[in-house]
């Protein structure tokens, strides 16, 4: 059995210092040790899948900084971060190192829902590629582990997995929680657009305005998969764009880590309904740590566009009343071109900021793919925000 300490000082060394996830009765100890130190993060996630992303996100923006990430989950969780972990990490190469407890072991009595995910959890990860071990057990252990972690994470940008059995870490109690500080509810603004003018400007006007408002060089702008992505390329490439391939989802989540760890940027995500409703829980997590550089914009056309227009069920809900419950510093709901223009340009909050703009189905004919690849995009853009580093 090792301390935390013993692990979380080793792994500092190594230019870990960044945590999220999702407890579990194993990774107490961890959660409750780095949540006592100001200098490491840990974020709690909605779910496994958003840590991933989220540790992506610190990974994409950690040009020239020794700063690496470690995602924290649950073996019974591994299935919500399958997509990440699939078409995220592993098409980005954005590595990361994955504390994956193993509940279910052979052998080791547990909980029925661990019947399953225990035996074939290292068959999972070998299966998505993620080199594994198991956690180590003694304090000796560690610093060879880490350094096998890293080794292969800067070899092959690909995530490292150490598997975590009962009983490994002593405990650590939890002495305070940033997050139990009750903070105010927020009061923000919001405009509702149950009234939309008769002809919903198009997903291409809008990211036309967006160009528009995202000329400086400090900002940057991730765009969700399908053709959200295609449309921002096709009316034109930028060093400072991101565009997204599978992890539906998940593209507030890594805007979130980018806009946290870089400070220095501004950070303009762009979601559409469909993905916005399958990772919803990401509102309350960039709620909660509210990063005042973030700029959420959901581009709400109602249908799956890139699958074929099936509708999504955002016409019945109110995005922005979501967000602004969740502790956006902002939010509004129109169908207003112009109002968006204003709201790009709108001075400092003291938190993030959301806009949900109606916008009508389809996309234009023929619609190109990036030409560079996921790689090239990711380098492109860590080499144009690495210039913005202090020296």
């Amino acid at each position: 059995m090792i301390e935390a300490r013993d692990f979380v000082e080793a792994a500092r060394a190594r230019g870990f210092s960044w945590y999220a996830g999702v407890p579990c009765s194993y990774l107490t100890p961890f959660i409750n040790y780095v949540l006592q130190d100001s200098s490491l993060r840990y974020l709690s996630m909605a779910n496994e899948g958003d840590a991933v992303a989220l540790i992506a996100g610190v990974t994409l923006g950690a040009t020239g900084l020794p700063r690496r990430g470690i995602s924290m989950m649950q073996n019974s969780g591994l299935g919500n971060a399958v997509s990440p972990l699939t078409s995220l990490t592993w098409t980005f190469r954005l590595p990361q190192l994955l504390i994956v407890t193993w509940r279910g072991q052979p052998g080791v009595a547990d909980e029925p829902q661990h019947a399953l995910m225990g035996p074939i959890t290292p068959q999972l990860l070998e299966l998505m590629q993620i080199p594994w071990e198991l956690f180590p057990v003694r304090r000796e252990e560690i610093a060879p582990a880490l350094e096998r972690a890293t080794r292969h994470m800067d070899s092959s940008g690909q995530p490292y997995a150490l598997l975590m059995q009962k009983g490994t870490v002593a405990p650590c109690d939890l002495q305070a929680d940033p997050l139990s500080v009750a903070r105010p509810p927020s009061h923000a603004p919001l405009v509702d657009a149950a009234a939309p003018p008769r002809s919903l400007v198009s997903r291409e006007q809008a990211l036309t305005q967006v160009l528009a408002c995202t000329t400086d060089a400090a900002t940057v702008v991730l765009a969700s998969t399908g053709f959200c992505g295609r449309e921002l390329f096709a009316l034109q490439d930028r060093p400072s764009h991101f565009y997204m391939v599978g992890s539906m989802g998940c593209v507030s989540a890594i805007a979130l880590g980018l806009a946290l760890s870089r400070p220095d940027l501004r950070v303009v995500a762009l979601d559409g309904d469909g993905a916005a409703l399958m990772r919803m829980g990401t509102f309350a997590t960039i709620g909660a740590y509210a990063p005042p550089n973030l700029w959420h914009l959901l581009l709400d056309n109602a249908v799956h566009d890139s699958t074929g227009g099936q509708s999504t069920v955002s016409r019945r809900i109110s995005f922005a009343g979501i967000a602004a419950a969740c502790g956006y510093a902002s939010a509004l709901q129109t169908a207003e071109l112009g109002t968006i223009a204003a709201w790009l340009e709108a001075g400092p909050l003291t938190g993030p900021r959301f806009a949900c703009l109606l916008t009508r189905p389809g996309s234009p004919a023929d619609l190109p793919r990036p030409t560079l690849g996921p790689v090239a995009v990711k380098e492109r853009l860590r080499r144009h925000i690495g210039a913005r580093l202090d020296p």
